[in-house]
């Protein structure tokens, strides 16, 4: 027996990091292979995770991250496949800029000091990137592209300038998009968020609304259903009608889109949106000073408060009076804010017998319901809860007794050929909003001429570079840092030659993020953003890896401009991300890790501590990788104790084997190496890692027992087992590998195979009944019929003794696996 306890060895899991980083960037060994070299029929595969941000070292949220798709890319690699796992950092962006200002730093020194401290914590975890794919989104060379890429949308007019009320964070001085306010308030700095009319750059992503639902088709079962029922959610698709309301004083009619046609007759008034420009233009002069009191209140609440169900309906009438189109009834118009300005026409036909929000408001300000639904439910004039199921319609003119989606139909056919109405689709989706009020960002290559108007810088001239110097960093009211750059803002017209000047907004991040997958293949091509050779031979991404909050906005952005790019000829594919995994949150006593709540672990203390491998193991095997890790309930203890065990393992077994091979023991670890592959193949890391630690239990006991450490079962066991843990402890299983007599890389020596002959089950366990009761198990053939195990049981000497004199009534049999005997005494 040996005695662990005495051995002169030590496993100490950090003496060997440096050792092996040297070795792999000697053999190059995580580099993808080049297809024209020989490697044509190698299938190929693209891993990508969702690039870091270099906001200080790496935290425990980039452990678990990576630890996963590492152990997903290494595996791959492992059966065979020409890997591509690439790295890059995404590297503009407000915490930068804050972070510098708070600091008194150039964003450019906090943010390439931070990226090399992350690049070597990268190294010292292990993870097994390409480093060639290195780049940075704040580098010249990378934002360059952003810019020709806008320059592209907005050639094809996808990328537009206009007034809008956006969302204003008066901490951070600039606008935020509606992906990046929660719950009222910065994602950012938490400060609540307020709205303010701005002229802002956009994205047309409304143009791609209904392709991006239909392409999802592509993406189910491959990406988490809920990420998919987000974005459906998010795009908000509804089918209905247009209706045109004439309004006194106004030569055009006002146009609302409606859900609900059925209704019509039951509109009994309109409401605009308070901070639209239509209510500006309706208001009576009678009515202007309540207006603007009014619409100053609302600047306050963010689109989300106002649309929220328990919130209090408030209004002011504008003085004006519509007409319903079926009715001819006037109706009067309001003012209100839960309606917003930018969505639909900023205003809608208000039903409140049939609409919930629409009865609070006119029980708030005294306006007047109908029913024109009957649903069979109580009168909402009397109960207050608006009536919204099916029904006949009732008080709706020749309509009269239809079914509701019967009537809703013919209304709408109605309308449309009064020339009052049409047929209509509307999305819940907003263009992109991507300007931004701050300076470490890509800036837009646009400039603005008195006498050529928006002119595009040429693309000789780009990239359009931030000033280095002749800037200042803070800036109030809503001004861009990069205005106070006077030298900088000043510039000549490409067009006329005269005096004009530069954009002084920056880009949403999201642009440098929602192409950069497509960069990896060839980091430094200068003929273009990407290399569409490197495209066709990666693109698209095989395996996308990151968190669920980036359904709505990052995912969606890349998935836009993907498709944008497919229709300007640059791409042959339409969707960037075939499957996408999502991992869970790290978190601490139940609640997220933070500064303020004083429950951040350090992640360089873990890894000083406990070693890279086992930080990695503890992350994986804490569970399903989509659900979140209390660091509270584990410990890397555990992992250390498990992978000494691993090492000591490989150091136990000598050079040459004796005896035969123990069957049971090859037939166990080739179970368990089948058993560890479906897992990987399931993306079920922690059961792949339960296997190996069993596969490491039957190994130890197998050294304790017959020939030992000698039986040629111990030494294929023990290789498999190095081999599949370089997935999860690539430097213990590059240790253990030499240790056993092999070169480096144990990655080079692919995954194990389990031989299917030893898979195969001779035997399996009959239960045997008798009446209801288990009351014996016989192991019989696996490929037992009914009528052989029918009398193998019966003529059981125990089955026989328990049958006694009674007589049997039935044998129900379920081959190989159950006998049930009915008997009467």
């Amino acid at each position: 027996m040996i005695n662990d306890e005495a051995r002169s060895e030590v496993y100490d899991p950090n003496a060997i990091i440096d050792k092996w980083m040297t070795v792999w960037d000697e053999l190059r060994t995580f580099e993808a292979r080049d297809l024209t070299s020989g490697y044509e029929e190698q299938p190929r595969s693209y891993v990508v995770s969702m690039f870091p941000y270099p906001s200080g070292d790496l935290h425990m949220g980039h452990a678990e991250v990576y630890s996963i798709s590492d152990a997903l890319a290494r595996y791959l690699r492992m059966r065979g496949a020409n890997l591509l796992n690439g790295i890059g950092w995404d590297s503009f962006g407000l915490p930068a800029e804050n972070a510098a200002l708070k600091r008194n730093l150039d964003p450019r020194e906090w943010t390439y000091t931070n990226i090399e401290t992350q690049a070597e914590s990268f190294r010292r975890l292990g993870v097994s990137f390409d480093w060639r794919t290195r780049f940075h989104t704040s580098d010249p060379e990378y934002y360059r592209w952003n810019q020709w890429l806008f320059l592209r949308l907005f050639a094809a007019g996808l990328a537009y300038r206009k007034e809008a009320a956006v969302n204003w964070c008066p901490t951070d001085q600039t606008v935020l998009a509606n992906e990046q306010v929660v719950a009222g308030a910065c994602e950012r700095c938490g400060t609540r968020v307020i709205q303010r009319p701005l002229t802002q750059w956009f994205f047309r992503t409304t143009a791609y609304a209904q392709r991006l639902l239909d392409d999802m088709a592509q993406l189910e079962g491959k990406w988490p259903h809920e990420v998919l029922a987000m974005q459906r959610n998010w795009i908000g698709r509804s089918s209905g009608a247009h209706v045109d309301f004439a309004v006194e004083g106004r030569d055009r009619p006002v146009r609302v889109f409606t859900t609900r046609p059925d209704t019509l007759f039951g509109a009994t008034f309109l409401v605009v949106a308070v901070d639209s420009p239509l209510a500006d233009e309706l208001c009576s002069p009678e009515q202007r000073e309540a207006f603007e009191a009014y619409r100053k209140e609302t600047v306050t609440s963010t689109a989300i408060e106002r649309l929220a169900n328990d919130r209090p309906k408030t209004g002011v009438p504008l003085g004006v009076s519509a007409v319903n189109p079926v009715s001819g009834a006037r109706i009067p118009v309001y003012a209100a804010d839960y309606v917003l300005a930018e969505y639909g026409t900023g205003a809608i036909m208000a039903v409140p017998a049939h609409d919930q929000r629409d009865l609070e408001f006119a029980r708030a300000l005294g306006a007047p319901v109908r029913v024109v639904v009957d649903t069979g439910a109580p009168d909402p004039t009397e109960t207050g809860v608006a009536t919204t199921g099916a029904g006949r319609l009732v008080n709706s003119g020749d309509f009269t007794g239809m079914d509701n989606s019967e009537g809703g139909a013919a209304i709408i056919e109605w309308l449309s050929g009064s020339g009052l109405g049409e047929r209509a689709v509307t999305y819940r989706l907003r263009d992109w909003l991507l300007s931004r009020q701050r300076y470490w960002g890509t800036p837009i290559p646009i400039v603005h001429c008195d006498a050529c108007g928006l002119v595009p810088v040429p693309d000789d001239q780009l990239p359009v570079r931030l000033p280095e110097t002749g800037y200042t960093l803070r800036q109030e009211g809503g001004r861009s840092p990069l205005e106070s750059a006077e030298e900088w803002v000043a510039t000549s017209c490409p067009s006329c030659g005269g005096s004009a000047r530069r954009d002084t907004d920056t880009m949403d991040t999201f642009v440098d993020s929602s192409w950069y997958f497509l960069r990896y293949p060839n980091p430094g091509y200068t003929d273009g953003p990407f290399d569409p050779a490197g495209v066709a031979r990666w693109l698209p991404v095989n395996e996308y890896i990151g968190g669920r909050e980036h359904s709505t906005g990052h995912l969606m952005y890349a998935r836009f401009l993907v498709k944008a790019l497919y229709d300007l000829g640059m791409l042959s594919f339409n969707e960037p991300f075939e499957r996408l995994t999502n991992q869970g949150q790290v978190i601490m006593n139940g609640k997220a890790m933070s500064k303020s709540l004083g429950n951040l672990v350090n992640l360089q203390e873990q890894i000083s501590r406990y070693g890279p491998d086992a930080v990695r193991v503890t992350m994986v095997f804490a569970g399903p990788v989509e659900e979140d890790i209390d660091w509270a309930d584990v410990s890397p203890t555990g992992a250390v104790k498990w992978l000494s065990r691993v090492w000591r393992l490989t150091g136990d077994l000598p050079d040459q084997t004796a005896g035969e091979a123990d069957p049971g023991l090859r037939r166990a670890v080739h179970l368990l190496i089948a058993g560890a592959t479906a897992a990987m193949d399931d993306r079920r890391f922690n059961v792949a890692i339960a296997r190996l630690m069993e596969l490491t239990s039957a190994l130890r006991k197998a050294t304790d027992r017959g020939p030992g450490a000698a039986n040629p079962a111990v030494r294929e066991g023990t290789e498999a087992l190095v081999r599949m843990l370089s997935c999860f402890a690539p430097f213990t299983a590059e240790e253990g590998w030499q240790r056993l007599g092999h070169t480096p890389s144990v990655s080079d020596a692919g995954w194990p195979e389990a031989d299917p002959a030893l898979l195969v089950e001779e035997t399996i366990t009959c239960v045997v009944q008798v009446n209801g009761k288990v009351r014996e198990r016989l192991d019989v053939p696996t490929g037992i019929g009914e009528s052989e195990l029918r009398e193998f049981v019966l003529t059981s000497d125990r089955i026989r003794a328990l049958i006694g004199t009674a007589t049997v009534d039935r044998v129900i049999v379920r081959a190989p696996k159950l006998v049930n005997i009915v008997s009467a005494r």
